[in-house]
């Protein structure tokens, strides 16, 4: 897979969601490619924490306090995602990577507890073929896409407003899989 693919769409599809974002958390070790991507937007605040111990790190965040999470590590556990939770701002979301959408039992788990703090629950692909999940307490993905933010960012290789709304539509199996597990 081309390098640029992931940061923009872990990046891009997020900041072009939420209506107004300015505190965002990182967890992740590539943290620099998505730092690049955040530089893209005027008025970013990043935090950027160890995926290796990010239970320790959303400990010391304050409550409230994010407005996106971006969370590059598959240990993501109940405690986690409860801190998770808890720093969050009430119209936050979070894009994270996760097991494989063929691992439907590691999936359903993970996703009933992301079910406790997210109104919206959706995976979207990547061009080569992995997924990341984007959970939101108030933001649809593509239907409240800000089209003029994705439209006027400039410099991406692979991200835009076609790519962003493409990116979530699932072959019917998928759809069969997590039928009333995910939430869109």
């Amino acid at each position: 897979m081309k390098t640029f693919i992931y940061p923009e769409m872990m990046v891009h599809v997020a900041m072009c969601t939420h209506k107004n974002p300015s505190t965002v958390l990182v967890a992740s070790q590539n943290s620099d490619l998505l730092q690049g991507e955040l530089g893209r937007y005027r008025a970013i605040q990043p935090k950027v924490v160890s995926g290796d111990d990010l239970l320790g790190s959303l400990r010391d965040t304050a409550d409230k306090s994010i407005d996106v999470a971006m969370i590059d590590t598959l240990n993501a556990d109940s405690a986690v995602l409860a801190h998770l939770n808890r720093v969050l701002k009430e119209d936050a979301l979070a894009v994270m990577r996760h097991p494989d959408l063929d691992d439907v039992e590691g999936n359903i788990n993970l996703m009933q507890i992301l079910g406790n703090y997210f109104k919206i629950i959706m995976p979207y692909h990547l061009e080569d073929g992995s997924t990341l999940l984007l959970c939101s307490k108030e933001y649809h993905p593509t239907a409240d896409l800000i089209l003029q933010r994705s439209d006027l960012l400039e410099g991406h290789q692979y991200y835009n407003c076609d790519v962003h709304i493409a990116a979530f539509a699932m072959p019917q199996y998928i759809r069969k899989n997590y039928l009333g597990i995910i939430r869109n």
